[in-house]
């Protein structure tokens, strides 16, 4: 049976997209537009359009379109996996790489990737995600663990969840930084005015992130952060927040900013307890092609 949202509009007036991107705190107003244009919203039975005022007692119907099946293709995408034995795997994902498929990126994930190059995945994942224990963002390039078995991934994600394990970045961000060490701690949930992003809420999760100065230059700073929960986009919200936002970051950065791919953040260093051998791992990966070219040009012109 086809999935329905039912909408009673009580007193609020204006458009319908964005009266019900008001109302559906789960859904982004691209996407609302987008259900009205392939006409999946309906009042009285009838389809409406964008600019339909809404008025007292109006009852909006949304026919949800049903979701496209993800079919998991193996693509030879040549990852760099930099360690691999039979219970886990450590890969260094370029920038502009999303981790696994979703309805707007079905195809050329990490994910697509790992099941070309990688014979075992673990499972406890939905579908898509096999083997994926934590992620990055699109636009951050870097190191992740990666599960073959769901032994090693349930040892993996506790860590995660213990705070054991080991994660330090590298990022550029605006504005020269006064202090050598800094500690960020506030909490972050979903925006409530853009649901693509995430903000400082009082009823956020806790999130903390420290920081260390590396190298200053005219106007930016180049800085080691560690974190100690890993909240969506928490090191490019709280950058943002103390002042210091990652240079290129195209939701929470300034428009003008340096000629990348993305915002300026690396996941340098990754450490954890081998899940069966109990050995301490630690990996590191050098910062992008384009990150170092851009520190030297900074350094130049210093």
């Amino acid at each position: 049976m086809q999935a329905e949202i039912e909408v009673i509009i009580k007193e609020e007036t204006g458009r319908v997209d964005k009266v019900l991107n008001d109302r559906l705190k789960d859904y982004s107003r691209s996407q609302i537009q987008q259900w009205i244009k392939e006409q999946h919203v309906f009042i009285d039975g009838q389809a409406i359009k964008a600019n339909y005022k809404v008025s007292a007692g109006d009852v909006i119907l949304i026919q949800l379109p049903e979701p496209e099946e993800l079919e998991l293709i193996p693509e030879d995408l040549d990852l760099e996996i930099i360690y691999e034995d039979q219970d886990v795997a450590v890969v260094n994902k370029p920038q502009g790489m999303v981790v696994h498929p979703s309805a707007g990126h079905p195809t050329g994930t990490l994910v697509n990737g790992l099941l070309y190059q990688i014979k075992d995945l673990s499972t406890i994942n939905d579908v898509i995600r096999p083997g994926i224990v934590h992620r990055i963002d699109k636009d951050t390039s870097g190191l992740l663990m990666i599960a073959k078995n769901d032994q090693a991934h349930e040892s993996l994600a506790k860590q995660l969840k213990d705070k054991s394990s080991l994660r330090k970045y590298v990022a550029l961000v605006h504005g020269e930084i006064p202090h050598d060490k800094g500690r960020i701690e506030a909490p972050i949930g979903r925006s409530k005015v853009n649901r693509k992003m995430q903000d400082i809420i009082e009823d956020g999760k806790p999130a903390v992130t420290h920081f260390e100065v590396l190298e200053r230059f005219n106007n930016f700073t180049l800085i080691e952060l560690q974190l100690e929960t890993g909240r969506t986009h928490q090191i490019r919200v709280h950058m943002k927040y103390i002042g210091y936002p990652v240079a290129g970051d195209p939701l929470y950065g300034p428009k003008k900013t340096l000629k990348g791919n993305g915002q300026f953040l690396h996941a340098k260093l990754l450490g954890f307890v081998h899940p069966t051998t109990g050995e301490n791992m630690v990996f590191e990966a050098p910062l992008p092609k384009i990150f170092q070219e851009t520190l030297q040009q900074l350094r130049e012109t210093n």
